[in-house]
């Protein structure tokens, strides 16, 4: 039985010529680097956030650069040496809770103080609520990354996941260990994609887009990518109902997953920086209640500590989720783990943070994109994922997806590079084989622990209805613009909570 099902669980499936995984920042930052070098006629970005200073190359990546390579800086280096190159770049207009974090006056840095080839926008036109979370780079229609990863600060860093490394710092200093991924496309795909850009851009207000793609070739260094031997690949979003622009409510990525669980015969593998929907907790539980269904192992990778918002309003259902799973699979008979990733020194154990966004299935189908498992991405935001599905007798692509997932576990496990892969393959008891890693203390690999202190607060009514709109189910979607909202009013209980504790 197929997974993908155009115009049900993704927009369509496509003919790719080259395609794979990028994992961590390095890489991509540094494919991003090497093939804008080669573009002629245009570079397309979108995504959450970017920042002007993020040096796309660091130590001795960037000791043969031309140039400079700190972002903006390059981009208008490359319209200074190639005049027919039109760049656009289109950021979420984000909300004030994120304004700390933020560059300020993008509009103007971008707009007003580099190339007039260089076209900057904020994107507000959305649902009520919610985000523009796609993460896409197109260029010269010929090239296309898609993913989790954005050009931004506090991103950065290599598989190796080093305690201290110079080399991650940003210009706010040094920050902590940071895990990723993305996905490289050649081919027809591109122009698939670059659709999506151009509605995109029309969208938030500005004209249409006359793009001239490029003759290329744009390079792409093979060496440090994941290639996948696949021929297609399904391009699935999510999208809010809105009236200005007119669009309908998608749920493709919604589908997808809860399709893809249902699915599974042996195993299943998630990367992802939450767990909250509903919708796929649902689906898991349902797969691990069907007695008439083989076993299954299931490996879960999280980042067990968040920022103190995240923490409150998100944290808490998740780890709500996790101990019901665990339950469940434990009086059902499958094997479920859990785990975070740890940097080491001397003892000391530096969380990795999970950002990734990654589904791997019987390694027959692998997703990646946008999408976190929580019920915003299944249903409020903008997202962008895209999927690979080996059909019968495709034994090339579900080994490439097998070395895309034991590398992964290899990293995480702190064995990257070491030959040791092989040691992931056999998914019979792989939980019990990472519990026996993880039970290590010096082993990267850690479990799941989530924070205690966040059950049977004082506070729990005063966050739940915040929690409703950080993270809404389906069915709060169209209530929270009201001003008797359930969001107006946990903000009312969240205030006065707050106003008592300073």
């Amino acid at each position: 039985m197929n997974i993908l099902e155009p115009g049900i669980n993704c927009m369509g499936i496509y003919e790719t010529c080259t395609t794979g995984v990028i994992v961590d920042a390095r890489d991509y930052y540094r494919a991003i680097y090497h093939a804008a070098c080669a573009a002629e006629r245009y570079l397309l970005f979108t995504g959450w956030q970017f920042d002007t200073e993020v040096s796309l190359l660091r130590g001795k990546d960037a000791e043969k650069a031309a140039g400079d390579v700190r972002f903006l800086h390059f981009l208008e280096q490359l319209c200074l040496s190639k005049p027919d190159l039109e760049i656009y770049i289109l950021a979420w207009d984000f909300s004030m809770i994120f304004s700390m974090e933020r560059e300020w006056f993008q509009d103007i840095i971008f707009n007003w103080t580099t190339s007039e080839r260089i076209h900057f926008r904020f994107d507000n036109r959305h649902a009520v609520g919610a985000t523009h979370h796609q993460k896409l780079v197109v260029i010269d229609g010929m090239l296309a990354f898609v993913g989790g990863m954005d050009i931004c600060a506090d991103r950065w860093d290599d598989r190796r996941h080093l305690f201290e490394n110079p080399e991650r710092a940003d210009t706010n200093g040094p920050f902590d260990s940071y895990h990723d991924i993305q996905s490289f496309h050649t081919g027809p795909v591109v122009d698939t994609l670059v659709e999506i850009f151009k509605q995109r851009w029309i969208n938030s207000g500005a004209e249409p887009l006359s793009l001239e793609q490029g003759n290329g070739p744009i390079p792409l260094d093979m060496e440090q990518l994941i290639p996948l031997s696949a021929r297609q690949v399904g391009i699935s979003r999510t999208q809010a109902l809105t009236f200005n622009p007119q669009q309908n409510h998608i749920l493709e990525i919604r589908n997808l997953f809860i399709k893809a669980v249902l699915s599974a015969e042996h195993f299943i593998y998630l990367e992802n920086q939450y767990f909250s929907s509903q919708a796929v907790y649902n689906a898991l539980i349902e797969r691990m209640n069907d007695p008439e269904r083989p076993r299954l192992q299931i490996v879960m990778i999280l980042p067990s500590q968040f920022p103190l918002t995240e923490k409150l309003f998100i944290g808490r259902t998740q780890m709500k989720m996790m101990r019901s799973l665990q339950q469940v699979a434990v009086d059902s008979g499958h094997k479920l783990g859990v785990y975070s990733t740890a940097c080491m020194k001397e003892g000391v154990r530096q969380m990795t943070f999970i950002h990734s966004k990654l589904m791997v299935v019987d390694d027959r189908f692998l997703s990646l994109g946008s999408a976190n498992i929580t019920n915003r991405s299944m249903g409020l935001d903008t997202e962008l994922n895209v999927s690979w599905e080996a059909e019968p007798g495709q034994d090339e692509l579900v080994k490439s997806i097998t070395r895309v997932r034991t590398s992964l576990l290899a990293e995480h496990a702190g064995l990257f590079n070491r030959c040791l892969e092989q040691s992931f393959e056999n998914t019979d008891g792989l939980v019990e084989y990472l519990n026996k890693l993880a039970d290590d203390p010096d082993m990267r690999l850690c479990h799941y622990e989530p924070d205690p202190s966040l059950e049977n607060t004082p506070w729990e009514d005063a966050l739940d209805p915040v929690t409703s709109f950080v993270d809404p189910l389906e069915h709060d979607f169209e209530k929270m613009s009201s001003r008797d909202s359930i969001f107006a009013k946990g903000i009312h209980q969240l205030t006065q909570w707050v106003n008592s504790i300073i």
